[in-house]
C-alpha cells in the first residue's frame, strides 16, 4: 500500500488542478476581466460608473451574503461538486445572457444571478474542497490552488480587451460566458470529486487511525471555537482590518481601467497596465509565502497593508506613464498579501478546529468591502467626476486596515 502510494500521483492533485481552473475561471475572470466591460457598458449604454458597479453589489446584499452563510451547509450535504457546478453554470449564462441586454434592470438582475453563481463556485467551495483532500499538505495544496485566481487575474484583462476588439463587447461577453461553461462542465464533472472517500481514498494517505482522531479532535472544538472566536478583539480587529483593506484593493481593481482612460490612455494601454498589475501581485504572493514562514504572518500582513496604503497616492500623478507603471508594479505586489495571509493569521489567532467556519464569517465580512467599496468609488466620481476624494478614502481606509492587523495578538490559537 504504501509502496503503491509512493509510485503513483495522489488524485488530491487533480483536484487542485480542478480548484485552480475553478479560481481561474469563476473568479479571476469575474473580478479582474469583467472590469475591461465597464466603458462599453458607459458609452454604450449610457450607465453612470456606480451603476456598472451597483449591480454586483446589489447581487451580494440580496444572494452573496445569505448564500455565503448557507453554502457551507449545502457543501456538507450534497458536496462541493455539485455546488462548484451549479455556481459555474449561473456564472456562465449569466455572462452569456449579458450579451444581449439593453436595459439597466437586465444588467441588475443578471449581475444578482452571477454573483450567486460567484458565492456557490467561488473561494468558501474550493477551499473546503482542498480541505477535504488535503490535511497535512493543505498549506502548500491551497497555495497552488490559488495561483489560479491570480493567473486568471493576470491573462483576462488582456483576454477581454482583445475579444471586445475582435468581436466587439456583445460577442466577447457571450464568449467569455460560453468558455467557462465549456471548460468548468467536464472539470466538474469529469475530474472533481468532493472528498477522497468517494473514491476509497483518505486525506494526504494518512491511516485511518490518524483520520479518526483529527475528526474526534476537530468536532470537540468546533462546537464552541466560533463562539468563542467572536468575544476576542483579534477576530473584529481581523475583520475589520481584511473588510478595509479588500475593499480598498477591489475599488481600485474595479475602477483602474475606467480611471486610467480618464486619464488619455487607450484601452488597449490601460488593459496592459491591469495585467502587470496582476502580474506583479503573483510575485508578492511567493514572497508573502517565504516570508510568512520565517516571520511574524500578522506583522507582514500589516506591512503589505501598509504598502496598499502609501502606494494609493501614486495614482493622483497617474498621467505620467512612469508613475502608472511604478504603482502597477508596486500596488500588484502589495496586493499579493490580500487573500493568502487571512487564513493564516486566523489560524494562528484561533487554531484549526473551527477554522472553516470562522474563515466563513471573515469572508463574508470582507466581501461586503469588497463590492460596497466599488460602488463607493464610482458614486463619488459621478458626484464630482473625479476619483480624487475616492483615492484619498481608500488610502486612509488601507492604513487604518494594517493598523488594525498590526494590533493583532497573534500566536494564542491551538491547531
Amino acid at each position: 500500500m504504501k509502496e503503491n502510494r509512493s509510485t503513483r500521483i495522489f488524485y488530491g492533485w487533480w483536484i487542485v488542478v480542478a480548484a485552480f481552473l475553478n479560481l481561474f475561471f469563476a473568479v479571476g475572470i469575474i473580478f479582474y476581466g469583467f472590469p475591461v466591460f465597464y466603458p462599453a457598458f458607459v458609452e454604450s449604454l449610457g450607465f453612470a460608473r456606480a451603476q456598472v458597479t451597483q449591480g454586483f453589489l446589489l447581487g451580494f446584499l440580496i444572494v452573496g451574503l445569505p448564500f455565503g452563510f448557507v453554502a457551507g451547509a449545502l457543501i456538507d450535504r450534497i458536496g462541493s461538486r455539485w455546488i462548484i457546478l451549479a455556481g459555474a453554470g449561473l456564472i456562465g449564462l449569466s455572462l452569456f445572457l449579458m450579451g444581449f441586454m439593453t436595459r439597466f434592470w437586465e444588467y441588475e438582475l443578471l449581475c444578482i444571478a452571477e454573483v450567486l453563481g460567484y458565492a456557490l463556485a467561488g473561494p468558501i467551495a474550493n477551499q473546503v474542497l482542498i480541505a477535504q483532500w488535503f490535511r497535512i499538505q493543505r498549506g502548500r495544496a491551497m497555495g497552488f490552488a490559488y495561483l489560479g485566481l491570480g493567473f486568471g487575474g493576470v491573462v483576462s484583462p488582456l483576454l477581454v480587451s482583445r475579444l471586445i476588439r475582435t468581436f466587439g463587447w456583445r460577442h466577447a461577453l457571450e464568449t467569455v460566458g460560453m468558455l467557462i461553461l465549456i471548460v468548468l462542465f467536464p472539470v466538474g464533472i469529469l475530474l472533481t470529486r468532493s472528498a477522497p472517500s468517494e473514491m476509497g481514498l483518505l486525506p494526504d494517505g494518512d491511516s485511518k487511525n490518524d483520520l479518526a482522531d483529527d475528526k474526534v479532535t476537530a468536532g470537540a472544538a468546533t462546537s464552541s471555537g466560533v463562539a468563542a472566536a467572536a468575544r476576542t478583539p483579534n477576530f473584529w480587529l481581523i475583520l475589520a482590518g481584511s473588510t478595509l483593506v479588500v475593499g480598498a484593493i477591489g475599488a481600485v481593481i474595479q475602477h483602474f481601467i475606467l480611471f486610467l482612460r480618464d486619464q488619455g490612455y487607450s484601452p488597449t494601454a490601460a488593459s496592459r497596465f491591469s495585467t502587470v498589475l496582476l502580474a506583479s501581485s503573483l510575485g508578492g504572493r511567493v514572497l508573502v509565502g517565504y516570508l510568512a514562514d520565517r516571520f511574524s504572518k500578522k506583522d507582514i500582513m500589516a506591512l503589505f497593508y501598509l504598502l496598499i496604503g502609501l502606494t494609493i497616492p501614486i495614482l493622483y500623478i497617474s498621467r505620467l506613464p512612469s508613475a502608472t507603471w511604478f504603482f502597477a508594479l508596486a500596488f500588484g505586489f502589495a496586493m499579493g498579501a490580500d487573500y493568502m495571509l487571512i487564513p493564516l493569521v486566523t489560524a494562528e489567532c484561533f487554531g484549526t478546529a473551527a477554522l472553516g467556519k470562522i474563515l466563513a464569517l471573515i469572508i463574508m465580512g470582507y466581501s461586503l468591502g469588497q463590492w460596497a467599496a466599488p460602488w463607493m468609488a464610482g458614486r463619488l466620481f459621478d458626484s464630482y467626476h473625479s476619483y480624487d476624494l475616492a483615492w484619498k478614502i481608500l488610502a486612509g481606509a488601507s492604513l487604518l486596515g494594517a493598523a488594525a492587523i498590526y494590533r493583532v495578538s497573534a500566536g494564542v490559537g491551538k491547531g
